[in-house]
């Protein structure tokens, strides 16, 4: 079999991963590991907050760049868990990033979101702030969305994510 787009035919692959997965421990909850990864940059996009979101999302831009990491030797099993988690809101594209402490260029997967007109879509979104104010909660969604998909109730993460925050939030709005 021929090389595939972030990955091979033996089934690892190289996932650039620029929100809630830049956090180890989300990581850790979906995966039940955490892969070798290093930091790396994107260019030509732009990391966006979603309104009524925690998480964010990406879109071309020229000119700016989204400050990531990539995630190395994802199996193909890993990447179908990423793919049920990033959910139809993203679209896994194939993109060109570039190692920062190499500056080795590296194809590798991205979930770029899907709706490139998405007038919820505003600013830039701040992983920094994230974990301060959003991770603990987040990883508790995470944490409910593996125990469904392992029990084959297949809410989708969609669905987990806004009925974890409706339990969690009833007597606050979201941002």
């Amino acid at each position: 079999m021929a090389m595939t787009s972030g990955g091979t035919s033996q089934g690892y692959h190289t996932v650039f991963v620029y929100g809630s997965l830049l956090a180890d421990e989300v990581v850790k909850v979906l995966l039940n590991r955490i892969p070798a990864s290093s930091p790396a940059i994107l260019p030509d996009y732009h990391r966006f907050n979603i309104k009524g979101r925690v998480y964010p999302a990406i879109l071309p831009v020229e000119n700016n760049k989204v400050l990531g990491r990539v995630l190395n030797g994802v199996s193909n099993l890993e990447l179908d868990i990423l793919d049920i988690f990033e959910d139809v809101e993203y679209a896994r594209d194939s993109v060109e990033v570039t190692l920062v402490d190499t500056l080795e260029k590296k194809q590798a997967y991205a979930y770029v979101w899907d709706n490139k007109d998405d007038p919820d879509l505003y600013g830039e979104w701040d992983f920094e702030n994230w974990k301060c104010t959003c991770m603990n909660d987040f990883i508790e969604m995470t944490k409910e969305f593996v125990e469904e998909l392992e029990h084959s109730e297949s809410k989708s993460r969609v669905e987990t994510y806004k009925s974890f925050y409706q339990s969690t939030d009833d007597n606050s709005s979201m941002p």
